[in-house]
């Protein structure tokens, strides 16, 4: 990891840049792909499979036999511990339903809001080397909850071209029965546009690679809603003289290691710290069987030195990691302070790793910044809010004077007569 000391506000802007490609070199490529999907459908989707995947898919479309077969498989203590994860997961998102609440603004106007499920969603799950069977849950679960009539669900095959059977035991738990074997940019290529097997979906979710991620966010600029930019996983821990050295070095490895594009950082004040977190680093990282995928992201990461308390709570919110860690004295108070961030961690018994898959709250989070502008995956995620208005005659004589002004202000004449006929009916 980079060593910076006491960087100057100047600085900044490079050190919260993430090691992404720029877009341009990016875009040429999936631009491609998206095009090719969009003309070919199916053809395209085998076609990307065997050359990106290795895998020469024979059926888009995963049959109830397979995932039955499949999930005879599974180790019970694995089936059990996704049952548990998965009951707090549906326990924490349940509380997030809202009822309808009427409001009447004035005498006689009365506006409520209905939140009413998005029906057809697709959800993307990361697979290959790291099968991420925990995503599924997270966005399986509040899709639902917010009663989803069709949850579509792409992954990519692996090494022996089938999908791992933690991944379909997990979607069979959230009622998912529409699998398919894809990945990639072309898997949201095919959510988007649709094909003879995938159909084209209202709203995409799910993290990904920077191809992933560029593909969702090239989509969205063509109408498919996405969740967010969920980019490669990152994690920002603040340590102080109280932090465990093993703790930090364990919770930067645990984000290490989804991939060699991700990030990760350590911030304190404390030089000691800093460097005995370096040196559990080096200890862990030699027994763990994806070193080398940690590894390449530790090219990529950073320990970082400043003095000043106020200044590193400056630099955590500029930074706006996806998740941040607080192994520091009195982290409540601290926590308190934050304002851009995924999902924080408070104290030294709350690894990062508790909200990757069980403690409750949502793993699908912002990561490159974007935790400055979006949430993390909600329930709401996957409504949408309808809003309602109904007048009295009342109602309406003691708002059309106001409208009537605006209207007239505006200069839009057919809005103020919208009103005034009615107020001559009345009259």
């Amino acid at each position: 990891m980079k060593f910076i000391d006491n960087p100057d506000r100047t600085q900044w802007r490079v050190l919260v840049t993430r090691p992404v490609q720029p877009h341009a070199s990016l875009d040429e490529s999936i631009l491609g792909i998206l095009d090719a999907v969009r003309k070919e459908g199916d053809a395209a989707l085998i076609k990307y499979s065997l050359q990106f995947d290795g895998q020469k898919v024979e059926s888009l479309s995963v049959s109830r036999e397979f995932v039955e077969a499949a999930i005879n498989t599974l180790d019970p203590a694995l089936r059990q511990a996704i049952e548990t994860a998965a009951t707090n997961i549906r326990t924490f998102h349940s509380a997030q339903a809202r009822g309808v609440e009427r409001v009447e603004t004035m005498q006689g106007v009365v506006c409520w809001r209905r939140y009413v499920p998005i029906e057809r969603v697709g959800i993307y799950i990361p697979g290959g080397s790291a099968p991420l069977f925990s995503t599924v849950l997270m966005l399986g679960i509040p899709a639902q909850l917010a009663g989803c009539k069709e949850i579509h669900l792409c992954t990519p095959p692996g090494k022996d071209g089938s999908i791992h059977p933690a991944i379909l035991f997990a979607a069979d738990y959230c009622g998912i029965t529409q699998i398919h074997p894809v990945g990639g940019a072309q898997a949201i290529a095919a959510m988007a546009y649709g094909t003879a097997s995938v159909p084209a979906v209202s709203k995409i979710f799910g993290p990904g690679n920077q191809y992933v991620t560029r593909a969702k966010q090239l989509i969205a600029q063509q109408g498919t809603a996405i969740d967010m930019p969920a980019g490669p996983s990152e994690v920002l821990v603040y340590g102080d003289d109280t932090c465990v050295p093993a703790f930090a070095a364990a919770d930067l490895l645990s984000q290490a290691e989804h991939g060699p594009d991700s990030q990760v950082v350590m911030v304190s004040r404390d030089l000691k710290i800093l460097k005995a977190v370096s040196k559990e680093i080096e200890k862990q990282l030699s027994t763990l069987p994806r070193a080398e995928v940690a590894s390449q992201a530790l090219k990529n990461s950073m320990m970082i030195h400043i003095e000043n308390e106020e200044t590193i709570l400056d630099f955590i919110n500029d930074y706006a990691p996806e998740h941040l860690i607080l192994q520091i004295k009195d982290p409540e108070s601290i926590a308190g302070k934050i304002t851009n961030a995924g999902s924080v961690f408070i104290g030294p018994w709350t690894p990062e790793a508790v909200g990757d898959y069980a403690s409750g709250t949502n793993h699908t989070l912002p990561t490159n910044g974007f935790a400055k502008s979006y949430s993390g995956i909600s329930l709401d995620s996957f409504t949408k809010g309808i809003t309602f208005q109904s007048l009295t005659e009342e109602g309406l004589r003691n708002i059309a004077p106001v409208v009537e002004t605006l209207a007239k202000a505006e200069q839009l004449e057919a809005h103020r007569r919208a009103v005034q006929i009615r107020m001559d009916k009345l009259s």
